[in-house]
């Protein structure tokens, strides 16, 4: 047997290397500037720590600091550099799990006698940065279960025993350490320390540990790290353009929603205008069904145990739904939090012909999860939420073309929204899943063909489907530059054989339809933080609570303007007559300040004319006044097409 394997290339060429060594043997082999650089290895789209030992022929890139994920590699290990000053400063401290999202920032968790002061992350941050310049190497190591143990009661490190616990059974444990610290983590990591460059500490929260507030209360410090001082001063701008958009502010500040944790954590109080952005989303969404041929239908809010049972749910997902007894003890209830296996149900209760297919099915019932306490944000992470959820039944054949419509529903989505720059992604199977590897096999490549045929480069995200489906993920970047997750589709592996679905063939025999799991938007809440942090409640014209507001000069025009709001709202316009005895100036700014796209100004010349006088918000471009029967025309087109702008 050959000790030697094969590398190859981003170039194409192939590379041989002893079997066993690491990626940073590679990147040696290739040259000393390249290792010296080098932060991480990806292989498969996934990224692999640079001691990762190679054991067979592989494609291997080589991730430096002018890579796009190369920051999530840093920040990955800056986290630890936290975690290491803290322990320096605060010996007795008790350090908890990190963070698995590094795209933008890192943290730690804490057990401290007590709360982490503003002063003591000023020490923290300088602690940091002597530990940077310490340059010391990033060593990995594997270790058995046992020796990870002894490891950590040797330090006192309770929490990590805890956190031991939960690596399953027949798992590589690895630890890796820089200097005297060491922790629980499968990397991966930079070389040296002194390649993480910039650092900042953000900010300190109390949080429970396993986010449980029946738990201990431990301190949470998030900072965030870049390659340079130039890419950290960047994204702390971008951080505090951020607060000033942040969803919870402009929803207040806007009368959009009301959060109250103290009496529905993870539940908003919609107020009037926030149902019309709400009702707004879903009525769109509801518009375009008979364009691409789905149904509504409407399932139980609660149902039997059986069912979760049946569709996989109650093992997978037990503790993040909310469960009751019935009339007996021998009775427990699941309060809906998905909606796909009442839709499976469905499709079971009628012997199915191929010619009904493909079946599409919608629904944007109220879904409920158990998040705990302490990850609840928002809107963007709630306990009761809606989606604009659908499930496709079809014939394998019509796979391709259910995902194809897919994409032109998307298409025509975002650009009503002014979404734009769309990347696709397909997220293939982790460790745990239902089904058979071969057939994951087959339908992550059919998704990832389907993106490609559609025009799009896929990225892989590896490991990161849901265990019963490998997924395609439309991923946009909003207008700070963060990347987010919206749209979905996912070819189901499990559900239609545990429900034993099936259709009457061409041939006559019974066959086992495809099932497809599609979102455009998502959780309509989420979908609603993201997008006023988006457009900082700069809504599009036919999504604004208020379109129009009409502004009188004086009283004597009161008359006619409340006629042109009345003759607006008769045509559908979303139309708020000011009659407030303040002046001119202070109703236009107010009117800016709720972001209210158009104004109407009335004065005696308009009243006399029947005309108005257009203002356009954030517009310094002179409008000539306008007939009330053109404006009203112009604006009914603008929301019944959809237009960004009031007179596009």
């Amino acid at each position: 047997m050959s000790n030697v394997i094969s590398i190859q290339l981003p170039d194409g060429k192939k590379l041989p290397v002893e079997k066993g060594a690491s990626v940073l043997d590679v990147a040696g082999e290739i040259g000393p500037g390249l290792a010296k650089a080098a932060l991480a290895g990806r292989i498969a789209g996934r990224l692999i720590d640079l001691r990762t030992p190679l054991t067979e022929d592989v494609e291997l890139q080589i991730v430096t600091s002018k890579d796009d994920e190369a920051g999530e590699v840093i920040r990955h290990s800056a986290e630890h550099v936290m975690a290491d000053a803290v322990k320096r400063l605060f010996p007795e401290a008790q350090v908890d799990a990190g963070r698995t999202d590094h795209s933008e920032k890192f943290q730690y968790d804490f057990l401290v006698e007590t709360p982490f002061s503003p002063e003591d992350l000023e020490r923290i941050s300088d602690e940091m940065k002597k530990i940077i310049k310490e340059d010391a190497a990033f060593e990995r190591r594997v270790v058995t279960r046992e020796e990870a143990a002894a490891l950590f009661t040797e330090r006192g490190e309770l929490l990590k025993l805890e956190r031991l616990g939960d690596i399953p059974e027949g798992d590589t444990i690895t630890v890796f350490q820089h200097g005297d610290f060491i922790d629980l983590c499968r990397g991966p990591h930079v070389s040296r320390a002194g390649q993480i460059g910039a650092t900042q500490l953000l900010e300190v929260s109390g949080t429970y540990f396993r986010g449980d507030e029946t738990a201990q209360p431990l301190q949470r410090i998030y900072g965030t790290a870049f390659a340079t001082r130039k890419e950290l001063k960047a994204h702390l701008h971008r951080l505090e353009e951020a607060k000033k958009r942040d969803h919870r502010r402009v929803g207040v500040e806007l009368g959009l929603f009301l959060l109250e944790p103290t009496l529905s954590p993870g539940a908003p109080f919609y107020l009037p205008k926030g149902v019309v952005i709400y009702n707004g989303l879903c009525d769109f969404i509801r518009d375009l069904y008979p364009k691409y041929g789905y149904q509504e239908v409407i399932t139980p809010q609660l149902f039997r145990s059986n069912l979760f049972e049946r569709s996989g749910h109650y093992d997978k997902f037990h503790d993040d739904m909310y469960w009751f007894e019935g009339d007996d003890s021998e009775e427990e209830l699941g309060v809906k939090a998905m909606n796909c296996p009442g839709h499976c149900h469905l499709f079971s209760t009628t012997k199915r012909s191929y010619r009904e297919l493909p079946v599409r099915w919608a629904e944007f019932s109220r879904l409920h999860r158990n998040e705990r306490s302490g990850t609840l944000t928002g809107l963007t992470r709630v306990r009761s939420f809606a989606q604009d959820d659908a499930h496709i039944y079809c014939t394998a054949e019509q796979v391709p073309a259910e995902i194809t419509s897919f994409f032109e529903m998307v298409a025509e989505v975002y650009e009503k929204l002014g979404l734009e720059g769309l990347e696709m992604a397909v997220s293939t199977r982790g460790d745990e899943f239902l089904g058979e590897p071969e057939d994951w096999d087959v339908a992550e490549q059919a998704l990832i063909d389907a993106v490609e045929g559609a025009g799009f480069k896929c990225r892989i995200k590896a490991g990161d489907a849901a265990f019963y489906a490998p997924k395609v993920e439309a991923d946009f970047r909003d207008v700070l530059g963060r990347a987010w997750t919206l749209a979905t589709i996912q070819i189901d592996m499990a559900m239609p054989g545990r429900f034993g679905l099936r259709y009457v063939g061409s041939d006559g025999e019974l066959h086992q339809p495809s099932m497809l799991h599609r979102a455009v938007l998502g959780s309509i809440e989420r979908f609603m933080g993201i997008y006023i942090e988006h457009t900082g409640g700069d809504f599009p014209f036919w999504l604004s609570p208020v379109q129009v507001a009409i502004l009188p000069i004086g009283e004597g025009q009161h008359a006619y303007g409340q006629s042109v709001t009345d003759a607006l709202r008769g045509a559908g316009i979303r139309a708020e007559f000011d009659d407030r005895s303040e002046t001119l100036g202070f109703k236009i700014r107010d009117a800016e300040k709720q972001k209210i796209p158009l104004s109407l100004v009335v004065g005696e010349q308009e009243a006399s004319s029947g005309t108005v006088a257009p203002r356009l918000r954030k517009s310094k471009e002179k409008i000539e006044p306008m007939s009330v029967d053109a404006i009203v025309s112009r604006l009914a087109i603008s929301a019944t097409e959809r237009k960004m702008g009031p007179l596009s």
